[in-house]
C-alpha cells in the first residue's frame, strides 16, 4: 500500500462550498487521508451557470463539513471574498488557530463570465456560443478585471502568505496546487477566464522557481470540461465527442490527481501543468 503521507497535514482549499464541486471533492479526498482541512467559500448570491449551478454556488460550508466529519475527517470552513485583498491573510490567521500552519494550498475558488470580441450582430454564426446557458457579454474592463482578480491576483496573494507562513515557521515542507483550464492558451467566447488562468500558469512557474528553495512544490491543473453543474446536457453532447475518454470529468477525476500532487510521491515535481481531461485538448 503506498502512503502520500498526507496523515495529520493542515490542508486550505479554496472555493469549497459547492457539494458538487471539485473544491468539495478534493476536501473528501483529503480528509479520506487522514489530513486536517480547513475550506475558504464565498457564496455568489447571482451568477451565470444553470439554475442547479447557481443554488450550490449559494450555499455555505455546512454540507461538505457534514460530509467530511461523516467519515471521522477533521474540519473547519470560514467565508472570504477574496475581492478584498486584507482578507487573504486573515483566512490564514482563521486556519492557523483552528487547525495550524497551512501545509498544503490548493487554489481552487474562480470567477467566470462568458465574454467575446465577436459583436452582438454576428452571435449566430458562432454556433459554440449558443450552447451556453448565459450569452457571452462583450469583453469589457469590469468583467475582464472581476476575472484577473479571482483567477489571478487572489491565487498569487494566497502564495505570498502560504510563503510568508512557511518561512516563519522555517518549515523545509510544503505543497501549492492551482487550478487552470486546458483552454487557457486560446479560449474563444471565454477570453477573460481563459486569459486570467494563463495568467495562474505562469505564477505557478514562478512560485515553484522561487519557493523551491524552502521545499515547497508548486504545479498546476490544466482541467477540461468538468461536471459541477454548470454543463447542460446539450453542452455535454457537444462535448462528448471531442475528449478521447468519452465522457465529461467529474470532480473526483480532479480531486485524485490533486491528492497525488500533495502526496510524498511527486516530491521531486515541480513547475508542471498537467492536464486533466480524458485526453480533451491533448
Amino acid at each position: 500500500m503506498i502512503d502520500p503521507g498526507l496523515r495529520g497535514r493542515c490542508v486550505l482549499v479554496t472555493g469549497a462550498n459547492n457539494p458538487l464541486g471539485i473544491g468539495a471533492a478534493t476536501a473528501m479526498a483529503f480528509a479520506r487521508l487522514g489530513a486536517r482541512l480547513c475550506l475558504h467559500y464565498h457564496r455568489t448570491i447571482d451568477g451565470p451557470g444553470t439554475a442547479q449551478y447557481r443554488e450550490q454556488q449559494r450555499k455555505s460550508c455546512d454540507e461538505v463539513l457534514e460530509a467530511i466529519r461523516s467519515v471521522g475527517g477533521d474540519a473547519h470552513a470560514f467565508e472570504a471574498d477574496f475581492a478584498d485583498p486584507d482578507s487573504v491573510p486573515i483566512v490564514f490567521e482563521h486556519a492557523e488557530r483552528a487547525m495550524g500552519r497551512v501545509e498544503v494550498l490548493v487554489n481552487n475558488a474562480a470567477a467566470w463570465r462568458s465574454d467575446t470580441f465577436v459583436p452582438m450582430r454576428e452571435r449566430t454564426r458562432n454556433p459554440y456560443l449558443e450552447l451556453f446557458t448565459d450569452p457571452a457579454e462583450p469583453v469589457s474592463a469590469a468583467v475582464s478585471t472581476a476575472q484577473f482578480a479571482a483567477n489571478a491576483v487572489a491565487p498569487a496573494l494566497l502564495i505570498r502568505e502560504f510563503a510568508r507562513q512557511h518561512t516563519v515557521h522555517q518549515a523545509q515542507w510544503g505543497r501549492i496546487i492551482n487550478i487552470s483550464t486546458d483552454g487557457s492558451e486560446c479560449f474563444p467566447s471565454e477570453v477573460s477566464y481563459g486569459a486570467s488562468k494563463y495568467a495562474l500558469e505562469s505564477i505557478t512557474r514562478s512560485a515553484a522557481l522561487e519557493l523551491g528553495q524552502f521545499g515547497i512544490t508548486v504545479n498546476v491543473l490544466a482541467l477540461g470540461p468538468v461536471q459541477t453543474g454548470w454543463i447542460t446536457p446539450e453542452l455535454e453532447r457537444a462535448l462528448v465527442p471531442t475528449i478521447p475518454l468519452g465522457r465529461v470529468g467529474m470532480p473526483g477525476d480532479v480531486a485524485d490527481v490533486v491528492v497525488f500532487l500533495a502526496s510524498e510521491q511527486a516530491r521531486w515535481m515541480t513547475g508542471q501543468k498537467i492536464f486533466v481531461g480524458g485526453g480533451h485538448k491533448m
